[in-house]
């Protein structure tokens, strides 16, 4: 795959573009960029043909700081859309560098969850191991798998995490009505 063009936040809040947002219908919920759609990646990727050929026009995929973008514009590359972009630093960079953000209920960012969950699992994993050794294993499968995530600049556990209803959100992405909404997004 081809890398994808990064756009800053400034350039992406003046252009006429699609925002395309892949974070979880939770995530979403808590702060979003005006006029944003929500396409969690596992839609994206379940679905990049159909979502391909709905797109028309430049389009500008969102995510928290950016790998999940990333991967959604890999996946949709493939299925034959193009005038794709990335913003630059995700949600993280647009808010810092002071862009409109439309807030709701506040929950944690994925990025977030993982690092608790990894964190807690090494700990007590370490703690266990005083009585139990061989729970040790445990955390080095954890630290195993982070690395293994930072070198295909993938996550397992972020996977698995944005199923849990937690991070659905209150009106989770559904491909019809995803299709809908890029349809009356890309003829205005």
């Amino acid at each position: 795959m081809s890398s994808p063009t990064l756009i800053a936040p400034a350039e992406a809040a003046r252009t006429d573009a699609l925002l395309v947002d892949v974070r979880t219908p939770a995530e979403y919920e808590t702060a979003h960029i005006p006029g944003a759609v929500n396409v969690p990646l596992p839609l994206v990727q379940e679905h990049a043909g159909a979502l391909a050929a709905a797109l028309a026009g430049p389009v500008v995929l969102v995510c928290q700081a950016g790998s999940r973008a990333r991967t959604a514009h890999d996946a949709l590359s493939a299925a034959g859309a193009d005038q794709l972009s990335v913003l630059d630093g995700g949600m993280n960079a647009h808010t810092a560098d002071g862009q409109t953000v439309r807030r709701g209920r506040q929950r944690w960012a994925l990025e977030r969850q993982v690092r608790l969950l990894a964190g807690a699992v090494v700990a007590s994993s370490v703690l266990a191991s005083i009585r139990f050794p061989r729970v040790r294993f445990l955390a080095g499968g954890i630290g195993a798998g982070l690395t293994v995530a930072a070198v295909t600049d993938t996550c397992a556990m972020g996977a698995a995490l944005s199923a849990l209803p937690y991070n659905r959100g209150e009106a989770p992405a559904r491909l019809d009505d995803v299709l809908q909404v890029l349809g009356s997004a890309t003829t205005r």
